[in-house]
Protein backbone atom coordinates (compact mmCIF):
# COMPACT_ATOMS: atom_id res chain seq x y z
CA UNK A 1 0.00 0.00 0.00
CA UNK A 2 1.31 3.69 -0.68
CA UNK A 3 0.53 6.10 1.87
CA UNK A 4 0.44 9.62 0.51
CA UNK A 5 1.28 12.57 2.65
CA UNK A 6 0.04 16.13 1.93
CA UNK A 7 -0.67 19.58 3.99
CA UNK A 8 -4.83 19.59 2.63
CA UNK A 9 -6.38 16.31 1.75
CA UNK A 10 -8.79 17.42 -1.13
CA UNK A 11 -11.83 15.81 -2.89
CA UNK A 12 -9.59 16.71 -6.18
CA UNK A 13 -6.11 15.07 -4.70
CA UNK A 14 -8.27 11.45 -4.16
CA UNK A 15 -9.36 11.77 -7.02
CA UNK A 16 -6.03 11.75 -9.21
CA UNK A 17 -4.31 9.60 -7.22
CA UNK A 18 -6.79 6.93 -7.08
CA UNK A 19 -6.83 7.34 -11.20
CA UNK A 20 -2.88 6.85 -11.33
CA UNK A 21 -2.27 4.58 -8.47
CA UNK A 22 -5.46 2.16 -8.39
CA UNK A 23 -6.49 2.45 -11.68
CA UNK A 24 -3.85 2.59 -13.38
CA UNK A 25 -1.03 0.57 -11.37
CA UNK A 26 -3.07 -1.72 -9.37
CA UNK A 27 -1.58 -0.07 -6.52
CA UNK A 28 -3.62 0.89 -2.85
CA UNK A 29 -3.47 4.14 -1.17
CA UNK A 30 -3.98 6.10 1.79
CA UNK A 31 -4.03 9.48 2.19
CA UNK A 32 -2.33 11.33 5.28
CA UNK A 33 -1.97 14.93 6.64
CA UNK A 34 -0.18 13.74 10.13
CA UNK A 35 3.65 13.77 10.05
CA UNK A 36 3.69 10.89 12.93
CA UNK A 37 1.64 8.52 10.81
CA UNK A 38 3.62 9.22 7.72
CA UNK A 39 7.27 8.54 9.09
CA UNK A 40 5.55 5.28 11.02
CA UNK A 41 4.45 3.78 8.00
CA UNK A 42 7.40 1.14 6.81
CA UNK A 43 5.80 0.50 3.19
CA UNK A 44 5.62 2.16 0.13
CA UNK A 45 4.95 6.10 1.08
CA UNK A 46 5.37 9.70 -0.94
CA UNK A 47 4.66 13.03 -0.06
CA UNK A 48 2.80 15.66 -2.14
CA UNK A 49 3.35 18.86 -0.68
CA UNK A 50 4.95 22.33 -1.57
CA UNK A 51 8.27 21.14 0.79
CA UNK A 52 9.91 17.72 1.57
CA UNK A 53 9.44 16.59 5.14
CA UNK A 54 13.10 14.89 5.01
CA UNK A 55 14.36 12.09 2.19
CA UNK A 56 11.44 10.65 1.39
CA UNK A 57 10.19 10.10 -2.21
CA UNK A 58 8.66 13.62 -3.12
CA UNK A 59 6.59 15.67 -5.52
CA UNK A 60 6.45 19.09 -4.77
CA UNK A 61 2.43 19.88 -5.77
CA UNK A 62 1.03 22.68 -8.22
CA UNK A 63 -1.82 24.46 -6.27
CA UNK A 64 -4.48 22.65 -8.68
CA UNK A 65 -5.46 19.93 -6.43
CA UNK A 66 -5.98 22.23 -3.19
CA UNK A 67 -8.06 25.16 -5.33
CA UNK A 68 -12.01 25.18 -6.19
CA UNK A 69 -13.57 26.36 -9.19
CA UNK A 70 -11.62 27.74 -12.47
CA UNK A 71 -8.69 29.90 -12.38
CA UNK A 72 -6.96 31.21 -15.39
CA UNK A 73 -3.78 28.76 -15.51
CA UNK A 74 -0.21 29.60 -16.93
CA UNK A 75 0.54 26.18 -18.98
CA UNK A 76 3.95 25.65 -20.58
CA UNK A 77 4.73 21.85 -21.80
CA UNK A 78 7.70 20.82 -22.40
CA UNK A 79 9.68 17.93 -23.78
CA UNK A 80 9.59 14.58 -20.72
CA UNK A 81 11.82 12.07 -22.51
CA UNK A 82 10.00 10.10 -25.05
CA UNK A 83 6.78 12.02 -24.17
CA UNK A 84 5.30 15.90 -22.56
CA UNK A 85 4.81 17.45 -19.06
CA UNK A 86 3.70 20.67 -18.00
CA UNK A 87 3.50 21.94 -14.12
CA UNK A 88 7.20 21.77 -13.72
CA UNK A 89 7.99 20.99 -10.00
CA UNK A 90 11.33 22.15 -9.79
CA UNK A 91 15.04 20.18 -8.77
CA UNK A 92 13.76 18.89 -5.35
CA UNK A 93 11.39 16.81 -6.36
CA UNK A 94 11.92 12.93 -7.63
CA UNK A 95 9.81 13.65 -10.66
CA UNK A 96 10.27 17.31 -12.73
CA UNK A 97 6.74 17.86 -13.72
CA UNK A 98 3.53 17.89 -11.11
CA UNK A 99 1.95 14.93 -12.64
CA UNK A 100 -1.32 14.84 -10.59
CA UNK A 101 -2.24 18.37 -10.94
CA UNK A 102 -1.50 17.94 -15.10
CA UNK A 103 -3.54 14.59 -14.96
CA UNK A 104 -6.26 16.29 -12.78
CA UNK A 105 -6.57 19.26 -15.69
CA UNK A 106 -6.85 16.45 -18.40
CA UNK A 107 -9.16 13.75 -16.72
CA UNK A 108 -12.04 17.08 -15.17
CA UNK A 109 -11.86 18.45 -18.91
CA UNK A 110 -10.66 21.52 -17.32
CA UNK A 111 -10.11 23.30 -20.85
CA UNK A 112 -13.64 22.79 -22.07
CA UNK A 113 -15.20 25.12 -19.44
CA UNK A 114 -13.31 27.46 -20.62
CA UNK A 115 -14.10 30.08 -23.09
CA UNK A 116 -13.24 28.20 -26.27
CA UNK A 117 -14.59 28.33 -30.15
CA UNK A 118 -16.84 25.51 -31.02
CA UNK A 119 -18.01 23.95 -34.23
CA UNK A 120 -21.46 24.33 -35.85
CA UNK A 121 -22.64 21.56 -33.44
CA UNK A 122 -21.39 22.97 -30.47
CA UNK A 123 -18.55 20.55 -30.23
CA UNK A 124 -14.86 21.35 -28.49
CA UNK A 125 -12.60 20.41 -31.35
CA UNK A 126 -9.47 18.70 -30.90
CA UNK A 127 -7.71 21.84 -32.67
CA UNK A 128 -8.60 23.60 -29.25
CA UNK A 129 -7.32 20.99 -27.29
CA UNK A 130 -3.96 21.49 -25.07
CA UNK A 131 -2.94 18.09 -26.43
CA UNK A 132 -3.63 19.40 -30.00
CA UNK A 133 -1.36 22.24 -30.15
CA UNK A 134 1.60 21.12 -28.10
CA UNK A 135 1.40 17.67 -30.23
CA UNK A 136 0.60 14.91 -27.38
CA UNK A 137 -2.27 14.03 -28.39
CA UNK A 138 -1.91 10.61 -30.23
CA UNK A 139 -0.58 9.86 -26.63
CA UNK A 140 -1.91 8.16 -23.53
CA UNK A 141 0.23 10.83 -21.65
CA UNK A 142 -1.41 9.92 -17.97
CA UNK A 143 -1.13 6.20 -18.35
CA UNK A 144 2.73 6.70 -19.20
CA UNK A 145 3.38 9.46 -16.73
CA UNK A 146 1.52 6.65 -13.65
CA UNK A 147 4.31 4.10 -15.38
CA UNK A 148 7.50 6.85 -14.83
CA UNK A 149 6.01 7.51 -10.91
CA UNK A 150 6.31 3.38 -10.95
CA UNK A 151 9.77 3.29 -11.71
CA UNK A 152 10.48 5.83 -9.21
CA UNK A 153 8.40 3.80 -6.33
CA UNK A 154 10.45 0.49 -7.91
CA UNK A 155 14.03 2.73 -7.10
CA UNK A 156 13.25 3.55 -3.90
CA UNK A 157 11.67 0.47 -2.71
CA UNK A 158 13.20 -2.35 -4.68
CA UNK A 159 11.17 -5.21 -2.47
CA UNK A 160 7.67 -4.33 -3.21
CA UNK A 161 5.74 -6.45 -5.61
CA UNK A 162 3.95 -4.64 -8.21
CA UNK A 163 0.67 -5.92 -10.07
CA UNK A 164 0.37 -5.58 -13.68
CA UNK A 165 -2.69 -5.02 -15.65
CA UNK A 166 -2.92 -6.62 -19.05
CA UNK A 167 -4.31 -4.61 -22.40
CA UNK A 168 -7.67 -4.85 -22.73
CA UNK A 169 -10.48 -4.33 -25.79
CA UNK A 170 -13.67 -2.37 -25.65
CA UNK A 171 -15.17 -2.32 -28.86
CA UNK A 172 -18.20 0.05 -29.18
CA UNK A 173 -20.45 -0.20 -32.19
CA UNK A 174 -23.08 2.40 -33.02
CA UNK A 175 -26.20 1.86 -35.01
CA UNK A 176 -28.15 5.53 -35.82
CA UNK A 177 -29.88 3.62 -38.17
CA UNK A 178 -29.97 -0.08 -38.60
CA UNK A 179 -31.25 0.01 -42.30
CA UNK A 180 -31.04 2.18 -44.80
CA UNK A 181 -33.83 1.36 -46.87
CA UNK A 182 -35.82 -0.74 -44.77
CA UNK A 183 -38.48 -0.38 -41.92
CA UNK A 184 -38.68 3.52 -42.81
CA UNK A 185 -42.66 3.61 -43.27
CA UNK A 186 -44.43 4.63 -46.72
CA UNK A 187 -44.04 8.14 -46.40
CA UNK A 188 -40.25 8.21 -45.71
CA UNK A 189 -39.56 5.63 -48.39
CA UNK A 190 -41.16 7.25 -51.18
CA UNK A 191 -39.94 10.78 -49.88
CA UNK A 192 -36.41 8.33 -50.65
CA UNK A 193 -36.92 7.47 -53.68
CA UNK A 194 -38.53 10.86 -55.17
CA UNK A 195 -35.14 12.23 -53.81
CA UNK A 196 -33.22 9.36 -55.57
CA UNK A 197 -34.76 10.52 -59.16
CA UNK A 198 -34.18 13.63 -58.36
CA UNK A 199 -30.50 13.34 -57.72
CA UNK A 200 -30.49 10.91 -60.56
CA UNK A 201 -29.16 8.26 -58.44
CA UNK A 202 -30.77 5.54 -60.03
CA UNK A 203 -28.36 3.09 -59.34
CA UNK A 204 -29.02 3.34 -55.53
CA UNK A 205 -32.93 3.60 -56.58
CA UNK A 206 -32.70 0.20 -58.17
CA UNK A 207 -30.90 -0.82 -54.88
CA UNK A 208 -33.63 0.47 -52.90
CA UNK A 209 -36.41 -2.04 -54.19
CA UNK A 210 -33.90 -4.90 -54.57
CA UNK A 211 -33.92 -4.45 -51.04
CA UNK A 212 -38.05 -3.70 -50.10
CA UNK A 213 -38.43 -6.61 -52.23
CA UNK A 214 -36.49 -9.18 -50.48
CA UNK A 215 -34.10 -10.29 -53.30
CA UNK A 216 -31.20 -8.28 -51.71
CA UNK A 217 -29.82 -7.58 -48.02
CA UNK A 218 -30.38 -4.32 -46.93
CA UNK A 219 -26.69 -2.57 -46.84
CA UNK A 220 -26.86 -1.25 -43.29
CA UNK A 221 -27.97 -4.54 -42.11
CA UNK A 222 -24.20 -6.06 -40.52
CA UNK A 223 -25.66 -7.60 -37.54
CA UNK A 224 -25.30 -11.04 -38.78
CA UNK A 225 -21.46 -10.19 -39.66
CA UNK A 226 -20.99 -8.56 -36.10
CA UNK A 227 -22.50 -11.29 -34.17
CA UNK A 228 -20.18 -13.68 -36.12
CA UNK A 229 -17.60 -11.73 -34.96
CA UNK A 230 -18.61 -11.56 -31.40
CA UNK A 231 -18.78 -15.07 -31.28
CA UNK A 232 -14.99 -15.26 -32.21
CA UNK A 233 -14.13 -12.90 -29.41
CA UNK A 234 -13.55 -13.62 -25.40
CA UNK A 235 -14.39 -9.98 -24.82
CA UNK A 236 -17.87 -8.18 -25.58
CA UNK A 237 -18.92 -5.45 -27.60
CA UNK A 238 -20.94 -2.78 -26.81
CA UNK A 239 -23.86 -1.85 -29.56
CA UNK A 240 -25.94 1.26 -28.87
CA UNK A 241 -28.93 1.72 -31.03
CA UNK A 242 -30.76 4.98 -31.61
CA UNK A 243 -34.04 4.61 -30.57
CA UNK A 244 -35.37 8.18 -30.33
CA UNK A 245 -37.79 10.01 -32.17
CA UNK A 246 -37.29 10.51 -35.58
CA UNK A 247 -35.96 14.49 -36.16
CA UNK A 248 -33.91 16.33 -38.49
CA UNK A 249 -30.90 14.82 -36.69
CA UNK A 250 -31.98 11.78 -36.10
CA UNK A 251 -32.94 9.41 -38.86
CA UNK A 252 -33.89 6.59 -36.62
CA UNK A 253 -36.12 3.39 -37.05
CA UNK A 254 -39.64 3.42 -35.06
CA UNK A 255 -39.62 1.08 -32.27
CA UNK A 256 -43.18 0.14 -33.15
CA UNK A 257 -41.24 -1.58 -35.60
CA UNK A 258 -41.39 -5.42 -34.35
CA UNK A 259 -38.34 -6.66 -36.98
CA UNK A 260 -36.26 -3.88 -34.95
CA UNK A 261 -37.15 -4.55 -31.60
CA UNK A 262 -36.70 -8.57 -32.55
CA UNK A 263 -32.92 -7.36 -33.70
CA UNK A 264 -32.28 -5.60 -30.42
CA UNK A 265 -33.11 -8.46 -28.38
CA UNK A 266 -31.09 -10.68 -30.63
CA UNK A 267 -28.21 -8.29 -30.71
CA UNK A 268 -28.36 -8.49 -26.58
CA UNK A 269 -28.00 -11.99 -27.03
CA UNK A 270 -24.60 -11.61 -27.53
CA UNK A 271 -23.48 -8.25 -26.86
CA UNK A 272 -24.12 -5.53 -24.27
CA UNK A 273 -26.56 -3.08 -25.75
CA UNK A 274 -27.26 0.28 -24.69
CA UNK A 275 -28.63 3.51 -26.19
CA UNK A 276 -26.80 6.12 -28.67
CA UNK A 277 -28.97 9.06 -27.38
CA UNK A 278 -30.80 11.55 -29.88
CA UNK A 279 -30.02 14.90 -30.22
CA UNK A 280 -32.60 16.61 -28.50
CA UNK A 281 -32.31 14.37 -25.42
CA UNK A 282 -28.85 15.62 -25.05
CA UNK A 283 -30.60 19.22 -24.00
CA UNK A 284 -34.05 17.48 -22.20
CA UNK A 285 -33.65 14.69 -19.38
CA UNK A 286 -37.27 13.88 -19.85
CA UNK A 287 -36.14 12.83 -23.85
CA UNK A 288 -33.27 10.84 -22.56
CA UNK A 289 -35.04 9.15 -19.21
CA UNK A 290 -38.10 8.36 -22.31
CA UNK A 291 -35.54 6.35 -24.55
CA UNK A 292 -33.85 4.65 -21.02
CA UNK A 293 -37.04 2.97 -20.41
CA UNK A 294 -37.76 2.29 -23.99
CA UNK A 295 -34.59 0.53 -23.91
CA UNK A 296 -34.65 -1.16 -20.58
CA UNK A 297 -38.67 -2.54 -21.61
CA UNK A 298 -37.00 -4.25 -25.05
CA UNK A 299 -33.55 -5.71 -22.96
CA UNK A 300 -35.63 -6.42 -19.82
CA UNK A 301 -32.47 -5.32 -17.96
CA UNK A 302 -30.96 -1.44 -16.23
CA UNK A 303 -29.72 0.34 -19.24
CA UNK A 304 -26.03 1.25 -18.32
CA UNK A 305 -24.13 2.01 -21.90
CA UNK A 306 -24.72 6.09 -23.30
CA UNK A 307 -23.54 7.53 -25.99
CA UNK A 308 -24.84 10.54 -27.18
CA UNK A 309 -25.29 11.83 -30.96
CA UNK A 310 -22.70 13.66 -32.56
CA UNK A 311 -20.30 12.85 -30.02
CA UNK A 312 -21.48 16.34 -28.76
CA UNK A 313 -21.00 17.33 -24.57
CA UNK A 314 -22.38 19.65 -22.81
CA UNK A 315 -20.25 19.64 -19.86
CA UNK A 316 -21.02 19.17 -16.94
CA UNK A 317 -24.97 18.87 -17.66
CA UNK A 318 -24.86 16.15 -20.19
CA UNK A 319 -22.97 14.23 -17.91
CA UNK A 320 -25.07 15.00 -14.69
CA UNK A 321 -28.10 13.51 -16.78
CA UNK A 322 -26.69 10.72 -16.91
CA UNK A 323 -26.20 10.58 -13.30
CA UNK A 324 -29.30 10.94 -12.27
CA UNK A 325 -31.17 8.82 -14.40
CA UNK A 326 -28.57 6.09 -12.67
CA UNK A 327 -26.50 5.74 -15.72
CA UNK A 328 -23.27 4.64 -15.20
CA UNK A 329 -21.51 4.30 -18.49
CA UNK A 330 -20.68 6.99 -20.85
CA UNK A 331 -18.95 6.16 -24.40
CA UNK A 332 -18.71 10.24 -25.74
CA UNK A 333 -15.54 10.95 -24.93
CA UNK A 334 -13.15 11.54 -27.87
CA UNK A 335 -12.92 13.54 -30.97
CA UNK A 336 -14.85 12.88 -34.14
CA UNK A 337 -12.51 13.72 -36.88
CA UNK A 338 -9.31 12.91 -35.17
CA UNK A 339 -7.30 9.88 -33.39
CA UNK A 340 -5.92 10.05 -29.99
CA UNK A 341 -6.93 10.41 -26.33
CA UNK A 342 -9.19 13.40 -25.77
CA UNK A 343 -8.69 13.02 -21.72
CA UNK A 344 -4.97 11.93 -22.02
CA UNK A 345 -5.73 8.39 -21.10
CA UNK A 346 -6.79 5.29 -21.73
CA UNK A 347 -8.02 4.11 -18.76
CA UNK A 348 -11.74 4.56 -18.11
CA UNK A 349 -12.28 6.79 -14.87
CA UNK A 350 -14.89 8.64 -13.06
CA UNK A 351 -16.11 12.27 -13.61
CA UNK A 352 -15.56 14.61 -11.62
CA UNK A 353 -17.62 17.70 -11.14
CA UNK A 354 -16.02 20.91 -10.94
CA UNK A 355 -18.50 22.97 -10.23
CA UNK A 356 -19.54 20.79 -7.73
CA UNK A 357 -15.96 19.36 -6.56
CA UNK A 358 -16.67 15.79 -6.07
CA UNK A 359 -16.01 12.89 -8.13
CA UNK A 360 -19.19 11.15 -9.19
CA UNK A 361 -20.82 7.58 -10.03
CA UNK A 362 -20.13 8.02 -13.60
CA UNK A 363 -17.50 6.05 -15.77
CA UNK A 364 -16.22 7.64 -18.79
CA UNK A 365 -15.17 4.97 -21.50
CA UNK A 366 -13.07 7.24 -23.48
CA UNK A 367 -13.14 6.39 -26.94
CA UNK A 368 -9.41 6.48 -29.22
CA UNK A 369 -10.68 5.99 -32.29
CA UNK A 370 -13.80 6.68 -34.63
CA UNK A 371 -14.52 5.47 -37.95
CA UNK A 372 -14.70 8.63 -39.47
CA UNK A 373 -11.26 9.86 -38.04
CA UNK A 374 -10.04 7.03 -40.23
CA UNK A 375 -11.50 8.60 -43.43
CA UNK A 376 -9.46 11.56 -44.16
CA UNK A 377 -6.18 9.00 -44.61
CA UNK A 378 -6.28 8.40 -48.29
CA UNK A 379 -5.35 4.64 -48.62
CA UNK A 380 -5.79 1.58 -46.63
CA UNK A 381 -2.05 1.53 -45.55
CA UNK A 382 -2.26 4.84 -44.56
CA UNK A 383 -5.65 3.88 -42.55
CA UNK A 384 -3.81 0.45 -41.58
CA UNK A 385 -0.62 2.33 -40.25
CA UNK A 386 -2.47 5.41 -38.18
CA UNK A 387 -4.50 2.68 -36.84
CA UNK A 388 -1.87 0.36 -35.79
CA UNK A 389 0.15 3.16 -33.97
CA UNK A 390 -2.91 4.41 -31.71
CA UNK A 391 -3.32 0.19 -30.85
CA UNK A 392 0.51 0.16 -30.11
CA UNK A 393 0.53 3.33 -27.77
CA UNK A 394 -2.33 2.13 -25.63
CA UNK A 395 -0.35 -1.69 -25.39
CA UNK A 396 2.71 -0.14 -24.40
CA UNK A 397 1.12 1.12 -20.88
CA UNK A 398 -1.34 -1.78 -20.94
CA UNK A 399 -4.49 0.39 -21.58
CA UNK A 400 -8.09 -0.07 -23.04
CA UNK A 401 -8.26 0.42 -26.47
CA UNK A 402 -11.96 1.99 -26.80
CA UNK A 403 -12.61 2.38 -31.10
CA UNK A 404 -16.00 3.74 -32.25
CA UNK A 405 -17.82 1.89 -35.79
CA UNK A 406 -20.85 1.93 -37.04
CA UNK A 407 -22.95 -0.73 -37.96
CA UNK A 408 -22.81 0.79 -41.87
CA UNK A 409 -18.60 0.99 -41.58
CA UNK A 410 -18.61 -2.92 -42.56
CA UNK A 411 -21.42 -2.33 -45.32
CA UNK A 412 -20.23 -2.56 -49.39
CA UNK A 413 -20.36 0.86 -49.57
CA UNK A 414 -17.87 2.40 -51.77
CA UNK A 415 -16.95 4.97 -48.86
CA UNK A 416 -16.56 2.48 -46.06
CA UNK A 417 -14.11 -0.33 -47.87
CA UNK A 418 -11.76 -2.29 -46.33
CA UNK A 419 -13.44 -1.13 -42.60
CA UNK A 420 -13.80 -4.73 -41.93
CA UNK A 421 -10.24 -5.20 -42.16
CA UNK A 422 -9.32 -2.42 -40.03
CA UNK A 423 -12.14 -3.89 -37.56
CA UNK A 424 -10.05 -7.42 -37.63
CA UNK A 425 -6.84 -5.88 -37.01
CA UNK A 426 -8.18 -4.37 -33.99
CA UNK A 427 -10.00 -7.70 -32.87
CA UNK A 428 -6.59 -9.67 -33.63
CA UNK A 429 -4.45 -7.17 -31.36
CA UNK A 430 -6.10 -8.77 -28.05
Amino acid sequence: MLLVYSHKITPRLKYTFKHLCRRILRLEIKFTSKIEDFIAHDSLKMSYTRQPLSNELFVRSNELLFEQGLSDLDINVQTWDNTKGFFAAGERSDLPYDIFAASFYLLSRYEEYLPHVKDDYGRFMAKESLAYKNRFLNQPVIDIWAYKLQAVLKERFPDFKFSDRKYRLQPIIDVPMAYYFRKKGLLRTIGGTFTDIGRFRFRQLYQRYLVLMGFKRDPYDTFKWIIAKQKQCNFKFTVLFLIGDYSTYDKSISTNKKEFVSLIKSVADYCYVGIKASFFALEDISILKKEKLKMEAIINSDLHAVRHSFSKLNLAQSYRNLIELEINQDFTMGYIDTLGFRAGTCTPFQFYDLDNEVQTPLQINPYHCLDYALLKYASQLDKQEHLQKLIDEVKAVNGTFTPVFHNYTFSNQERWKGFRSLFNIILESS
